[in-house]
């Protein structure tokens, strides 16, 4: 079969409350507009009574304001909330750094190598530290200094840059500055950030140092959408890695950043991807 263009291939993600019939009402929808299902998956959670589905689609019957329209009806009818993107746009991206860089190289270089499925209009800092790196990947590079007197401005001009590049993700890539709750807000299902699996355990700016004093034999991370609720917010992806008493806190550093980028990577993969859906205060990832 010849595969369709790039440009005529969507994802349809949905949730709604489970009744019988759904998978047969989405793909019958779909064939009575020509579109073929190249890949499908469903989630039925018990604990709610919701319905999780995504499916990538090729259709060139109907442009994608057309399929949008004619969705619109039938997703209301069930009481679904919906969302249908075409694959040919990559997701646009603001990546938010302190002065750590090892999340923000690594998302750069993925990105340029064709890994992650982004187009990255902006970084933003509170130091300059990565100004030469945004430039060599040409990414504009915006320093916003922060304080407790100027936190709210250094916000709101954060927030107008983000909206300026009408960014649909947002990626605190160790950026060392806790959000308001009102940005919280404004960003919610569109910010995902990194940190330590230690928390709440060791918390603070040297969390593989106490991790070192006591002994640890795991380390990690973990990727979470970004809440009011400090690090509590819908978890995305976790990882960990085996340690032992031959390991200095140089070494737990190392490995950590390591597993934190991993981490991340993955996070902002299948999330560019669609295939991270929010259930409450989890998540539903169709891998």
């Amino acid at each position: 079969m010849k595969q369709a263009p790039t440009n005529h291939v969507y994802i349809l993600t949905l949730s709604c409350p489970d009744r019988l019939g759904l998978v047969h009402s989405v793909s019958g929808f779909l064939l009575e507009r020509g579109g073929n299902i190249e890949e499908a998956a469903q989630y039925n959670d018990h604990d709610t009574g919701l319905f999780f589905m995504r499916v990538r689609f090729a259709c060139e019957q109907l442009s994608h304001e057309a399929l949008r329209a004619q969705l619109q009806p039938f997703a209301q009818a069930l009481s679904m909330d919906w969302a249908l993107h075409a694959t040919s746009e990559p997701m646009r991206t603001v990546l938010l750094v302190s002065k750590e860089g090892h999340c923000l190289n690594d998302l750069l270089f993925r990105w340029k190598s064709g890994l992650l499925p982004l187009d990255i209009r902006a970084i933003i800092s509170n130091h300059r530290e990565f100004y030469q790196l945004a430039a060599s990947y040409n990414v504009p590079f915006h320093h916003i200094p922060v304080s407790a007197a100027t936190k709210a401005q250094a916000e709101a001009k954060l927030f107008e840059i983000i909206q300026s590049e009408g960014a649909e993700l947002v990626v605190l890539a160790r950026y060392m500055q806790v959000l308001s709750n009102d940005l919280c807000h404004k960003l919610a299902g569109r910010a995902i950030n990194i940190h330590h699996s230690f928390l709440p355990s060791f918390k603070g700016a040297k969390p593989y140092y106490q991790a070192h004093d006591r002994g640890v034999k795991l380390i990690g991370a973990t990727a979470h959408y970004v809440t009011a609720d400090l690090d509590e917010g819908p978890i995305i992806e976790q990882d960990v890695a085996r340690v032992d008493h031959s390991k200095t806190v140089e070494d737990l550093t190392a490995q950590g950043r390591d597993t934190e980028s991993q981490v991340l990577a993955r996070a902002v993969k299948w999330h560019s991807e669609h295939r991270v859906l929010i259930n409450g205060h989890k998540t539903v990832i169709f891998k």
